[in-house]
């Protein structure tokens, strides 16, 4: 199993849904302990200039952005929130 980092956007998003909606909460971690068992799938990669991360898309309207690196066997998880948002982000 791939090990994981979550970046400090992504970190405060999950932390306030952690207070307001915990069943999305839960189906982001299962998603998460998904991309770490199994990271050879072959996730959907964005568009420029974010070709280097990947995308899943969780209960239709929301999409989690991440990063697999197979190198170091790690996960990075760079941002979470509702589609229209996401593909507006750029990383820091």
């Amino acid at each position: 199993m791939y090990s994981l980092s979550i970046k400090l956007e992504a970190d405060k998003m999950l932390r306030k849904l952690q207070s307001k909606n915990k069943k999305q909460l839960k189906i982001i971690e299962k998603k998460i302990n998904e991309i770490r068992e199994n990271p050879n799938h072959e996730y959907k990669f964005l568009r420029n200039p974010l070709q280097n991360l990947n995308r899943v898309h969780i209960n239709k309207h929301f999409v989690l952005i991440f990063k697999i690196d197979h190198q170091n066997q790690n996960i990075d998880i760079y941002f979470y929130g509702h589609h229209d948002e996401v593909y507006k982000w750029r990383p820091n």
